[in-house]
């Protein structure tokens, strides 16, 4: 365990897994227990490649960042979900482009605030706030929201990995434009869900994960597809030819590789990049 963690926060239960723990077992960090590594460990046993599409959904967020503040110019995101910091973070990709591009982060785990706080204790144009990304009154309300973002100015919105984490019965993919209504045209969705066309497999997954853990569930593509519903979606390849949708994680934007709709995967993350026009 980091040093960040010697005196764990009062809220944390070492004794039940969370999604954000769980998730950084399958990245290989050091910021997890036993419980979590089961629950990566099952996840990776009944959907053989799990710890391989972690590791390529967190190369997908990296191009997706630098792409946004590189190409579109958008200087302040709000990263829902954030999970644990490790290599390549949201504030780092976007701060290579300009130091002065804000980053707020949002998620409700105790151990990731505790995480981002030491990490970023020099850092005063990116902040972590605890909240449930669910209650989009008091993520914006929030000090730390109001002081790095500008409503008035394109926001990146990250919802990375994040949407399948969260029920039918919380309207998941209302939050995209219940985020989104309070931004200007040209703010931009970085996006990414677990998707499966094997409608049986994602049922199993998805109760494996449910048992351990509060979860949502693994979605059809066309269902992933609703949250980029009225939006102008990015170009795929590299050199901007390909057809604008979702496409499998590991191949958008991957110099060299051809970018797959619906891949020979059991699941992928159905991935992409979309602008409010």
């Amino acid at each position: 365990m980091s040093d960040a963690l010697r005196f764990p926060p009062p809220d944390l239960d070492m004794s039940k897994p969370t999604i954000a723990r769980a998730y950084d077992a399958l990245l290989g960090g050091k910021d997890n227990f036993e419980p979590d590594r089961d629950l990566a460990a099952a996840a990776e046993e009944l959907n053989p490649g799990m710890t391989v599409l972690a590791q390529d959904n967190r190369a997908f967020l990296t191009r997706a960042v630098s792409y946004v503040a590189n190409e579109l110019g958008i200087e302040q995101y709000l990263d829902l979900g954030s999970g644990l910091p490790t290599a390549e973070n949201t504030h780092q990709v976007a701060q290579r482009s300009s130091p002065q591009n804000r980053v707020v982060y949002v998620d409700i785990d105790p151990m990731v605030l505790a995480h981002a706080r030491a990490l970023m204790v020099e850092n005063d144009t990116t902040t972590v706030i605890t909240a449930d990304l669910r209650d989009v009154e008091t993520v914006m309300n929030d000090p730390g929201t109001r002081r790095l973002i500008d409503p008035d100015q394109p926001v990146c919105l990250m919802m990375v990995s994040l949407l399948h984490c969260i029920p039918d019965e919380d309207r998941p993919f209302d939050l995209v434009q219940r985020y989104l209504g309070a931004f200007p045209s040209g703010s931009a969705l970085v996006y990414s869900h677990i998707a499966s066309n094997d409608a049986e497999h994602a049922r199993i997954l998805t109760e494996r994960v449910r048992s351990a853990a509060p979860w949502g569930r693994i979605r059809s593509p066309e269902e992933c597809e609703t949250a980029v519903a009225g939006m102008d979606l990015v170009s795929p390849s590299v050199d901007g030819t390909a057809p604008a949708r979702l496409v499998d994680c590991d191949t958008w934007r991957k110099p060299g590789t051809d970018p797959v709709e619906i891949p020979d995967k059991l699941t992928w993350e159905h991935s992409g990049i979309a602008v409010k026009p």
